[in-house]
Formats: C-alpha cells, structure tokens, sequence
C-alpha cells in the first residue's frame, strides 16, 4: 500500500484485501489475502497513523481483532473468545501444536462469537460484538474492556436477533465531542449516550406514527417506533445531529440525533436495503442501494443495478447506473458494504457478494469496477492518507 495513497479495505469471507489507487485514485491493484482467511465482518483505519484493523471470527476461531501497522504487510492478533478449535485443542496436543494454541484464558471467555464493528474516534477503538454489546480499546486493539452501561441497559432482555443475529454494526462517533456516541443493532434499534457510556437512550420514535400505520410486516414501523431492525446508520457533517439510517423497511433520516425519525423511502424503489453513505460535507446528499426485497432475492430490482442519490436530504431522489450492470445483476450489497473518502468530488465505493468493487470518484454520476472475483465482500472501507 502506498504511504501517501487512498486504499480501499474491503473485508471477505476470507480475510482482506487491500485495493489501492494510489495519491490519484487510479491503477488500482489488489492485494491479499491477509489474516489467515477469517471471516472478516469490517475494517477501520487510522489517516494520522496507517494503522488497520480488521475484526471478524467466528464459530471455529471465536471473535478477534487483527491490527497492521505497516500499511498490511504484517499483522498481528488479538483474541478475545474462544472458539471450537479451542475444544480441540484441548483434547488433542498436536492439534493444539499446529494451531500455535496455548491455554492462556483469552479476556471474553465465551461471551461472544464474532466482532462485527470497528471505529476508532478521539484516540480510541470501539468495536460492535455479535451476541450485540460494545467494546473499547485505549491502546489501539491490544487489550479491551466491555462497554457494559450499553450491555446493561433496560430494554436489552427484550432486544431480538435479526436474520444475521443479534449484531452491533453502527458504531457513530460525535466528531466533537468524545462523550457523544450512537449505536446501531439489529434488531434493537438506536442507542445514543451522551456521558461516554455510562448511559444510554433508546432512540427509536417515529416523528410522524399516524403516516406509518398499516404496514404488516414485523419489521415495519409500530406503536409508534420506526422498525427496530436498522440495516445500517451514519451521521451527516456539520452542525446538528443529522442522522440517516436505511432498516429493513425503508430508509429513514432524524434531525434531532434519533429522538425522532422521518420516512424519506418516498421516490426509492424499494423499502429493502442494506447501506446508507452520507457526503462528507454536505449534510443534505446521500447514498443508498435498494434491493428489491427481504423475500424476493435481495438483488437489484429488475436485476439492473443502480446507487440511488438524493441531494435534497431524502426529499426527492435519483438513479445513478452509468458504469453499473443493467442487465442479469443478481448480486447483494450488505450493510457494511459501502463507503466513501472526503475528496473533492467526493468518491463512493461498495462491494458485492459476488466479488466486485465498484467505485465512482464523481459523487456516483459513473462507476467503474476496481477490483472482481474477490470473495464474497462482507464491508467496505476507505483509507485516505493524501488528503
């Protein structure tokens, strides 16, 4: 990876691949695969420093943080749960040997299975936690302690898994304020603190309960609550708490950082979708790709693939193919899957689950495929150390 250059991380079934395009987003090459083909849920990175983490596990290996501090030419692992290969290990010497497994007690026992989220904001590194709670690391992912004013809360005996479990997958830092944070789970919806963690508020009130009535699907807007099963959650820049989420039935916006939330799917063509990517400047465009549905193949619709952009904050929206396939396009963009740097136009980048990254340095007006035949892409990230 170039020192001074944009890469984009993408995280598969398989590790990571770093894409780089260099001080110019252009010659993009491919690198990887790196950490030891883990499932790799998401990817963060550090401009000041180049450090990238990448968090994934899973059933075999249990949960843990990889960390590089040379641009992805090493890496290091911090486990943190125990995974099946442990009980194999433990009855079977040479397994263990192999594996380079000791029985050193790892810090979460079994608690959780998979880290879903990473953000590093104001000198520290959170990540989210599949069953959901929330972690933080102070010395850059070695050691970590739970979060448990969120893990504590209230509600949390009542919070449902969705179709991918119970997972914490928005971490959104203020970008002012250190004691300022929100979270995303599905399917328990938003939580913000405001005290560093200490506490926390359920945010999920609609602005508007009687425009949503009459929806029959379980994860629709009800009793007076947008859906809880949020797919996806980003602030937008500037003053205020503009926040944007697109959940399982539509995509939704709050300007008032989640004590109420206003339906803008009206002009989408679906209410289906996994990411959402705000400008990094302009609070007021955004980006979502629809799919046409939960029980109806989650792929584009008509199979003709489009980014879809608002430059109105959600008031009216437009469909952005240039570059994009238009016909036969059966593949799934997921939640952490989109991404975008802070140029000038600004770039936006999302991978697919059939391998594919596609970026667009116009602000999506055309795309280009940057890199293909990865392994199924699980989150998309970028890493700008030129601006």
């Amino acid at each position: 990876m170039e020192a001074d250059g944009l890469v984009v991380l993408v995280g598969t079934g398989k590790g990571v691949f770093l894409v780089s395009g260099g001080a110019d987003r252009s010659d993009w090459a491919v690198e990887g695969p790196y950490c030891d083909g883990w499932a790799i849920n998401h990817v963060a990175g550090d401009p000041a420093t180049g450090t990238i983490w990448a968090g994934g596990g899973g059933e075999f290996f249990g949960a843990g943080v990889w960390r590089s501090g040379d641009g992805g030419r090493s890496w290091q692992l911090s486990r943190l749960t125990r995974g099946t290969m442990d009980d194999w290990a433990a009855n079977d010497a040479d397994f263990a040997r192999m594996m380079g497994l000791s029985d050193e007690a790892l810090p979460f026992g079994s608690e959780f299975e998979q880290i879903w989220s990473l953000c590093h904001a104001h000198g520290t590194l959170y990540a989210g936690t599949k069953p959901a709670g929330l972690l933080a690391s102070r010395d850059g992912g070695r050691t970590w302690e739970r979060i448990r004013g969120l893990t504590d809360h209230p509600s949390a005996e009542s919070w449902n898994p969705g179709a991918a479990g119970l997972v914490l997958h928005s971490i959104v830092p203020d970008p002012a304020d250190a004691a300022r944070m929100w979270v995303a789970i599905s399917a328990a919806g938003v939580f913000a603190t405001e005290d560093g963690g200490a506490t926390w508020e359920r945010r999920n009130r609609l602005s508007n309960a009687e425009a949503c009535a009459g929806h029959d699907h379980p994860a629709a807007p009800a009793n007076g609550e947008v859906g809880h099963c949020v797919h996806n959650m980003m602030r937008a820049a500037g003053a205020g708490d503009v926040l944007y989420q697109q959940n399982h039935h539509g995509v939704w916006r709050s300007p008032d950082g989640g004590r109420r939330w206003d339906d803008i799917t009206e002009g989408l063509p679906s209410t289906f979708g996994f990411p959402i990517r705000v400008h990094p400047r302009d609070p007021e465009t955004v980006w979502t790709l629809p799919l046409n549905g939960d029980m109806a193949g989650r792929f584009p619709p008509d199979a003709a693939a489009a980014v879809w952009r608002s430059r109105d904050g959600g008031r009216s929206w437009q469909a952005l193919r240039n570059g994009l396939p238009q016909t036969a396009c059966y593949f799934t963009v997921l939640r952490q899957a989109m991404a975008g740097d802070a140029r000038d136009p600004a770039g936006v980048y999302f991978g697919t689950n059939s391998g594919s990254v596609f970026a667009s340095l116009d602000e999506g007006e055309t795309w280009q495929e940057i890199a293909r035949h990865l392994p199924t892409i699980l989150a998309v990230e970028v890493l700008d150390r030129a601006v």
